[in-house]
C-alpha cells in the first residue's frame, strides 16, 4: 500500500510540472487558454515575438546599398615650397610671387546617393567643392565621370549626374518624421576602404546652431560616420533614405558616436529646386540681423534678449523699401515671436517670393508694424547677410 501511494504521489508531481510548463510557455494549448497577461487576445506571446523579430538588416542593406556610390575628386592646389608665416597679408603676398609655390594634384573621396534612375546623384557640397574632375564608382564596379548640375553651399548639398544605364535609384522614406530611438544604418566609403554599413539609432532630431552650415536641421545618430562617409545614405530598416550623412563631432578625426545627417525631406526639396532652377530659392529681406546680447538689451532698454537687431540694411533691398532701419529690433515675424537672428533667418527661408512678411518692430522704444515684400536670397551670399 505504501509503495502504491509513493507511485501515485510521484505521478501527480510529474503531471503538475508538465501542466505548469505548458501553462507558462504554451497557454494556448490548454482548453480555454488565455494569452499571457498584458497582451491582447490573439496576440503573439513574448517568446513568439522574439522568434519572429528580424535579427538582420541584410534585406534593407541589399535594397539600398547599390544606390550608394563612391565619389573621387581631383583638383590642383598651390603648395608653398617653404613654410608660410603666420601673417595672412604676408602669406597672400608670398603666394603671389613667381616660383614660391608648386602646383600639385590633390585627390579626396566621399560618397553619394543615386536618387533618380537617370543618373542624378545627391552628395555633400564639401565633397566636390573646387574639384577639377569628379569620378563616380558604383557598387557593381562601373565608373563614370560626373558632371556638376548645381550646388547649395548653405545647406552643404550638391547634385551630380552621370551617363550610365540601369542605375538603381534609392527609395525615399515617404514618412518624413524620424523619431528618436529609430534604428538607422549609415552606408558610405569611410577612409576609402570600400562600401561599409554601420548601425545605430537616431539620437536626436532638429539639431541646429552647430556652425556647420547656414541652414541646419540635422538628424543626429550614433551610427558610425567617418571621413569618406560624407554624402552617403542614412537609411531606415526598410532600406529607404532618411538622410544624407554630412558631418561628425570628433576630437580625433574618427567617429565618437555623434554624427549628423541632412533629413531626406530637406534633401529632396533642395534636389527639386536645383533641378528646376539651378539653385535653391530662399526668402530674403535684404537685412543682416544680429543676436541681442545682455549688453545690447541694456543699451536698447529691452527687458529681455528675445528678438534680433537689424545690424545692416542692403540699399534698394526689400527691407529698405519697406522702411526698416538699422537699430530696429525685430520681435516677431507674421505674428510669431522671433527668438534670435538664427530663428529669423530660418523662418524667412521658406517664404515664397513676392509674398508679404509682417514684422513687429521696436524702434527707439516705440512699437510699430511693417509689411515687407519678400525677395529671393542672392545665390552668391554665403556669409551672414540675410
Amino acid at each position: 500500500m505504501k509503495r502504491l501511494w509513493l507511485i501515485f504521489a510521484q505521478t501527480v508531481t510529474v503531471c503538475l510540472g508538465i501542466l505548469f510548463l505548458v501553462a507558462t510557455l504554451r497557454p494556448q494549448w490548454l482548453p480555454g487558454g488565455t494569452p499571457v497577461a498584458g497582451t491582447a487576445p490573439g496576440a503573439s506571446t513574448p517568446a513568439a515575438i522574439a522568434a519572429s523579430t528580424p535579427i538582420s538588416y541584410a534585406v534593407a542593406v541589399a535594397r539600398a546599398a547599390p544606390s550608394v556610390v563612391n565619389i573621387y575628386t581631383a583638383k590642383h592646389v598651390d603648395v608653398p615650397l617653404v613654410p608660410l608665416p603666420d601673417d595672412p597679408r604676408l602669406e597672400q603676398f608670398l603666394r603671389g610671387l613667381p616660383g614660391f609655390t608648386r602646383r600639385e594634384a590633390s585627390t579626396s573621396l566621399g560618397s553619394g546617393v543615386i536618387v533618380r534612375a537617370d543618373g542624378t546623384i545627391l552628395t555633400n557640397y564639401h565633397v566636390i567643392e573646387a574639384a577639377d574632375a569628379i569620378e563616380v564608382r558604383l557598387r557593381d564596379g562601373r565608373r563614370a565621370a560626373a558632371k556638376l548640375v548645381g550646388a547649395d553651399p548653405e545647406s552643404d548639398l550638391a547634385v551630380l549626374t552621370i551617363g550610365l544605364p540601369d542605375l538603381p535609384a534609392i527609395a525615399f522614406d515617404p514618412d518624413p518624421s524620424v523619431r528618436v530611438g529609430d534604428v538607422v544604418l549609415a552606408i558610405g566609403n569611410p577612409f576609402g576602404v570600400g562600401q561599409t554599413t554601420t548601425q545605430g539609432i537616431v539620437s536626436a532630431v532638429g539639431r541646429n546652431r552647430l556652425g556647420l552650415n547656414t541652414y541646419e536641421d540635422f538628424i543626429q545618430t550614433d551610427a558610425a560616420i567617418n571621413p569618406g562617409n560624407s554624402g552617403g545614405a542614412l537609411i531606415d530598416t526598410r532600406g529607404e533614405l532618411v538622410g544624407i550623412n554630412t558631418a561628425i563631432y570628433s576630437e580625433t578625426g574618427g567617429s565618437l558616436g555623434i554624427g549628423f545627417a541632412i533629413p531626406a525631406a530637406t534633401a529632396h526639396h533642395i534636389l527639386d529646386e536645383i533641378l528646376a532652377y539651378g539653385r535653391v530659392r530662399r526668402g530674403w529681406l535684404g537685412l543682416e540681423p544680429q543676436d541681442i546680447t545682455p549688453d545690447l538689451a541694456r543699451a536698447f532698454g529691452l527687458k529681455d534678449t528675445r528678438g534680433a537687431i537689424v545690424a545692416r540694411i542692403l540699399p534698394g533691398g526689400p527691407a529698405a523699401h519697406a522702411g526698416v532701419r538699422v537699430g530696429d529690433v525685430i520681435r516677431s515675424l507674421d505674428g510669431q515671436p522671433v527668438e534670435d537672428a538664427y530663428d529669423l533667418v530660418n523662418r524667412l527661408a521658406p517664404l515664397p517670393t513676392d509674398s508679404t512678411a509682417r514684422l513687429a518692430l521696436l524702434r527707439q522704444g516705440r512699437a510699430l508694424t511693417l509689411d515687407v515684400r519678400v525677395g529671393v536670397r542672392p545665390p552668391s551670399a554665403r556669409g551672414p547677410g540675410r
